[in-house]
């Protein structure tokens, strides 16, 4: 990261009445950066991102994009993109004013014929927003995220509803706009994207971070897991297990390829199967699921 983040958040504080949504919440993004910011439901992520956004004053913090306030529009509004879980489109205003009107909105330039073929909507431009279908509406609240290449662009949920081919093509529209030096912020149900695209996750829960880091360092805080069956008659194990009564067997480990040597020669040794033998590393999910036992 640059020595001057995008984003600075230091200390966040949000109340609704009593209710505390967010408590001390400090984190920083660079120039570049993708960074996904996660939670469990009702963890605070959504009230934090709309402060960033500038659509919700702080109760107590500080918080800076490009170094100034959010709340300062004309300043900011102009070099943020930012896509919604839902679109506030006109259903009557057809997918090429749509695009045009944001635009204006923003103060950013483009050609709308460049961002529709983005997001292969150019065939829908004279369609009217309430005839397109789900996925195509998503397509749309990308298409106006993007126009004008802004430097820091804010992506909530963008490939819910997107096929295969549509998820691909976004992501290779963030990519290209990030080797341009755009900066992006993450919120996604979808784990495995957060785990393959982020550089940095802030994993939110009751209102402050449970964990931050980048996805290695998150995962390291847990085991790796060697999952197999065995027969009831086979000999003890070289390693420490749990085993079911079904007999599968679960092992789990800071050392991976260690204990996995041994636990192959053992098998090896005494001509044992390890039956739907799979082994390796704590995934984000994993790290997810172990918030409420933490």
């Amino acid at each position: 990261m640059t020595s001057t983040p995008v984003i600075d958040v230091e200390r966040l504080n949000l109340s609704y009445g009593d209710f505390h949504a967010v408590k001390d919440l400090s984190f920083q993004v660079g120039k570049g950066e993708l960074y996904a910011l996660l939670g469990t439901n009702g963890a605070g992520k959504t009230s934090t991102l709309e402060t960033v956004e500038g659509h919700r004053p702080a109760t107590s913090g500080t918080v800076r994009v490009f170094g100034q306030s959010p709340r300062d529009r004309r300043a900011v509004r102009p070099r943020m993109g930012i896509m919604l879980q839902e679109s506030g489109f006109s259903p009557d205003l057809t997918v090429k004013e749509s695009v045009r009107l944001i635009g204006k909105l923003s103060q950013r330039s483009d050609r709308v014929e460049r961002v529709l073929s983005l997001v292969d909507l150019t065939h829908k431009a004279g369609t009217q927003v309430s005839q397109l279908s789900g996925g195509e509406k998503r397509r749309l609240d990308f298409a106006t995220a993007v126009y004008g290449q802004p430097e820091l662009i804010f992506l909530d949920e963008p490939t819910t509803g997107l096929d295969i081919q549509s998820r691909d093509a976004v992501w290779d529209a963030v990519d290209k706009m990030r080797e341009d030096g755009s900066t992006v912020v993450l919120t996604t149900h979808y784990l495995e994207e957060a785990q393959e695209r982020a550089d940095r996750i802030g994993l939110m829960h009751k209102g402050t971070f449970h964990r931050e880091g980048t996805v290695a360092e998150l995962t390291r805080s847990l085991p790796a897991a060697i999952h197999f069956s065995l027969a009831a008659f086979a000999p003890a194990l070289p390693l420490q297990a749990t085993r079911q009564m079904d007999g599968k067997v679960l092992i789990e480990t800071f050392d991976l390829q260690k204990d996995l040597h041994t636990l192959l020669g053992w098998a090896h040794d005494n001509a044992v199967e390890l039956r739907e033998l799979q082994a390796g590393p704590t995934r984000l999910d994993d790290v997810f699921r172990s918030i409420g036992s933490d």
